[in-house]
């Protein structure tokens, strides 16, 4: 234990390691109880009919008082073994998953490292995107501000089809290119599925509560990785490779008043997710083929961006190992996060109960699970537009776009 509360610390999380254990100390010693208490039981209860059969009528009554004073016993230690096993579960749900080796220590953004870049950084004079969306009518944000509120954009003309072309390029290059099996998952989702994903308790504030209790998703990997739930795979059709589109949807509680002109944070997005299941001595190599099949988009598109590998401290409580891919975006003069790519190893199968068999006959193993954005469309939207924006106020569509747009650029007003 004191390994893990110190790995935990590696993410500034003190978990409550000596609860924890007085409480698992006590559960366990009232199952010793419990055990010893229904044998008796089980005794007295055989010993009745014999004892009448032999016809020991007063010996078999007061075997049935003993038999009637332990199912009492019993039955009011086993709620009470009820209410310890759900403290011991909301417990464990309490401690973060524990950085793999190769994390660096570190708890700011400041010590993540950068792994490599891409592309060549553009020069000269850029406009933000926001301006540009005003200039040639591709998003009107007041608009979506007075129908829903603020951070709920309204893509109009040649915005709408932009974004339309870039999730329909997205989904068609990770299927057609990387792999990847296309689901289209519900929005909402139970809180079990959130439990799963790691989601709740703790980002509970961060989410849109309907009244019976669902959920809309944050991102797609919560329905996604809960497609399989509860059950247990043939090791044999590993690894599982699911790409999904999908709205999403954040309160971002405590991020308010942060980056709030244009696409920068807003609270409806859409997203292209990457969600794989994998044998455990594999999920390293497949968090490097995740971040690559990320990375792909990137250069397809021509846009320069940089990877990060996330120290401990700044890759939040559910991941092992995560990079960050960070797009430029030259008219905000800023990298921008545009994707997240994680290895879970086993923390979301053990919560979500996702196990694998190798063989028929062998013991069931929890599979690892890994997910990254491929790519989130906000950001993607604004370096893009940023980038490829021309002297005349036209936007240059690069050629892979171009079959969706059915242009190759949009038109200056």
């Amino acid at each position: 234990m004191d390994w893990v509360v110190s790995q935990a610390r590696r993410k500034g999380v003190e978990i409550p390691a000596e609860e924890f254990l007085s409480l698992d100390r006590q559960f366990r010693e009232l199952k010793v109880q419990l055990d010893d208490l229904r044998a008796q039981m089980n005794v007295a209860s055989k010993s009745i009919g014999a004892l009448m059969g032999q016809g020991k009528k007063d010996e078999a009554e007061a075997a049935k008082a003993q038999a009637s004073e332990l199912k009492t016993k019993i039955a009011a230690l086993e709620e009470t073994e009820r209410a310890q096993n759900h403290a011991l579960a909301d417990l464990e749900l309490r401690f973060p998953n524990l950085p793999h080796e190769s994390v660096p220590d570190g708890m700011t953004p400041e010590d993540n490292v950068e792994v490599r870049s891409w592309g060549t950084k553009p020069e000269g004079e850029f406009v933000p995107h926001w301006d540009i969306a005003e200039q040639l009518k591709l998003i009107d944000f007041p608009r979506g501000a007075k129908i829903t509120g603020s951070g709920f954009p309204v893509y109009t003309g040649w915005g709408a089809r932009l974004q339309r072309a870039l999730i329909s390029f997205m989904v068609d290059w990770q299927t057609q290119r990387r792999g990847y099996e296309e689901v289209y998952p519900p929005y909402l989702v139970n809180a079990d599925s959130l439990i799963g994903t790691g989601n709740l308790p703790k980002f509970e504030e961060d989410l849109y509560k309907t009244q019976d209790s669902l959920y809309l998703i944050p991102t797609a990997e919560v329905p996604v990785t809960n497609l399989l739930r509860e059950e247990i795979l043939d090791g044999n059709a590993l690894p599982i490779r699911y790409a999904a589109f999908t709205g999403c949807f954040r309160r971002e509680a405590g991020a308010a008043g942060k980056d709030t002109r244009g696409l920068l944070r807003i609270h409806q997005f859409d997203k292209v997710e990457l969600v794989q299941f994998v044998a455990p001595e594999t999920s390293y190599d497949a968090l490097e083929t995740l971040v690559d099949d990320a990375e792909s988009v990137l250069q397809a598109l021509g846009l320069h961006y940089r990877v990060l590998l996330l120290c401990a401290g700044d890759m939040g409580e559910k991941g092992c190992k995560c990079y960050d891919l960070e797009v430029w975006a030259p008219g905000v003069d800023r990298y921008l996060e545009i994707s997240s790519c994680t290895n879970f190893e086993a923390y979301q199968s053990r919560r979500a109960k996702i196990r694998f068999k190798r063989t028929p006959t062998s013991e069931s193993e929890f599979v690892h699970i890994l997910n990254g954005s491929g790519l989130a469309t906000p950001r993607l939207f604004a370096a893009l537009v940023e980038t490829y924006r021309q002297p005349d106020g036209s936007i240059l569509v690069p050629e892979p776009l171009r079959p969706y747009m059915g242009v190759d650029r949009i038109p200056a007003p």
